[in-house]
């Protein structure tokens, strides 16, 4: 067997649009892509025909662009022969399958139909998307959403992690004593991150810890104890040290959470706008009319946008 073998279930897993299964797409859909001028032969050469059917370097590329990025970061001397080589196998199953007159079965027919309406609708939503995914809108929502706008409250806090209530509360009665160094403490006591610093978690977000150690930390002021608290890793004496308002973060560090905003609300924006544009009518299955109900929940709740485009 040779060696590419084991690449081309890759390939063509990869090559394959997800809206050309028989069931509607996992994940969201992506921007459009830059689609090039059509290129005279000459600038577009033929590398294979198949049964009559050519395959163009253009297609080709094409078919490399839509790889998983570990693939694509592979030499084109390489990916470009097991990519032909797929697209060959492609045309000749193609090309079978019309000589069996398969397209006329009703089921594939059916197939063939969901698969242009699920690509016309991610076309639509695409189309919709993709402006208002580029540097410029994302860079106007972070100066109307987060440049100069204070950031989240941090706090610095030490923790011991232990096992058990009883344990905890032993840590917390030495803590409290006159003198007593936590940090010192905790080195020698606390089994959770930060250990050998002495329990020290830096300054954190609410949001970056579980929330029964976010309420209980964010709730006491610099130099306070707390009694112990219980979460999923154990029992936690808390000591904070300092708390701060963060800055307002970066364009750059803000840039997934710009992007997953704008791709939220122009989908939901998207098809509300097309579902009120509507006109429905539902039926019982006796014919008679149905009275309205609430449209089902979209099939894009909790989407998440393509990645960032390389430069």
């Amino acid at each position: 067997m040779r060696s590419s073998a084991l690449i081309l279930p890759l390939l063509l897993a990869a090559a394959q649009p997800a809206l050309a299964q028989g069931t509607p797409p996992a994940s969201a859909p992506q921007p459009p892509a830059a689609t090039a001028p059509a290129q005279p032969a000459a600038a577009d050469p033929l590398v294979a025909r198949v049964d009559g059917q050519e395959i163009r370097r253009s297609e080709v590329q094409a078919a490399i662009a839509e790889l998983p990025p570990e693939l694509r970061s592979a030499p084109e001397s390489v990916l470009s022969p097991l990519v032909i080589d797929q697209m060959i196998t492609q045309k000749a199953l193609v090309a079978a399958a019309r000589a069996q007159k398969l397209q006329d079965q009703p089921e594939v027919q059916a197939r063939l139909k969901r698969a242009e309406e699920q690509e016309l609708q991610q076309a639509l939503l695409r189309q919709e998307i993709a402006p208002k995914l580029t540097d410029e809108a994302l860079r106007a929502r972070y100066a109307r959403d987060i440049a100069g706008k204070p950031g989240e409250e941090e706090v610095h806090a030490r923790h011991i992690l232990v096992s058990s209530e009883e344990e905890a509360k032993k840590v917390e009665a030495e803590v409290r004593k006159p003198g007593a160094d936590f940090a010192a403490i905790a080195r020698t006591r606390s089994t959770g991150p930060g250990t050998e610093q002495g329990g020290d978690l830096g300054f954190f977000k609410k949001s970056d810890m579980v929330p029964e150690f976010a309420e209980a930390a964010f709730a006491m002021k610099p130099g306070e104890i707390s009694k112990p608290v219980r979460s999923p890793f154990g029992w936690h004496v808390i000591k904070v040290e300092a708390r701060r308002t963060a800055e307002a973060p970066s364009f750059e560090d803000s840039l997934e959470t710009l992007r997953q905003a704008a791709f939220d609300e122009t989908v939901q924006d998207t098809v509300n706008r097309v579902r009120a544009a509507a006109k429905v009518e539902r039926f019982n299955e006796d014919g008679t009319p149905r009275a309205a109900e609430k449209p089902a929940p979209s099939l894009l709740d909790g989407a998440t946008p393509p990645p960032a485009q390389r430069r």
